[in-house]
């Protein structure tokens, strides 16, 4: 599997994401800069991660929303590539139009660095095939703009279409419509969330609670 992560000004997750694609495939994912206009020949996985794009002005993600390489990460997408945006990669994917709704300021209005608990709400995707509906697991969250809003009938849509990855399963603390965490396209080939599945890949770092997303990906993208 050939992953290129994108990098920002101000995105400070693609080590960790780097760390995470690699130990579920064995193989170190390239790194695109935003400046860019095409992806690296053979991408699999684009992978948007976490951090501060362009200083979170205006509108969380929406400065790099519009930076060339988006571009061909639509295009991509459209081909029906995968695509992960974690954080502020989730909000950028939102801002960019490839997923529904926005991510607003917390609703507690302060930022949360914290753990908490998702809950597994459609298994058998490429991104979540190593879980069972239902499970839950452990993930990472830092964000001041993580609460998920969508009008109603968009919220419908996704929970009547089985486009929610995964909620909240403990408090939620960011105040998300649903207590949802993660979203998925209609052709299950993108998924945004806003914790950090990626930071939890290893016992070093406390645990491997996040390994299922990256080897989901890494298994069906091999088999594809």
């Amino acid at each position: 599997m050939n992953a290129t992560i994108l990098l920002f000004p101000g995105t400070n997750r693609e080590r960790d994401m780097a760390i995470a694609l690699e130990k579920a495939t064995g193989r170190k994912p390239s790194i695109t800069f935003h400046r860019e206009t095409e992806l690296p020949k053979g991408t699999d996985l684009v992978v948007l991660p976490g951090g501060f794009s362009h200083g979170d002005y205006l509108r969380c993600g929406a400065m790099a929303a519009q930076s060339p390489i988006m571009g061909a990460v639509r295009d991509f997408a459209a081909r029906g590539g995968h695509v992960l945006g974690v954080c502020n990669g989730f909000q950028i994917l939102c801002e960019a139009g490839l997923l529904p709704g926005a991510l607003l300021q917390n609703a507690g209005l302060r930022f949360l660095s914290m753990d908490c608990v998702l809950r597994v709400e459609r298994a058998g995707t490429p991104f979540t095939a190593r879980w069972q509906q239902g499970a839950t697991f452990r993930a990472p969250m830092a964000h001041g703009d993580g609460n998920y809003f969508a009008d109603d009938e968009t919220l419908d849509r996704l929970e009547g279409e089985g486009l929610v990855a995964f909620r909240y399963a403990d408090r939620n603390r960011n105040g998300a419509a649903r207590d949802i965490a993660g979203i998925l396209s209609p052709n299950l080939r993108i998924c945004g969330l806003m914790p950090h599945p990626e930071d939890l890949v290893d016992p070093l770092m406390g645990g491997e609670d996040g390994l299922p997303m990256f080897q989901s990906l890494a298994e069906t993208l091999v088999s594809a």
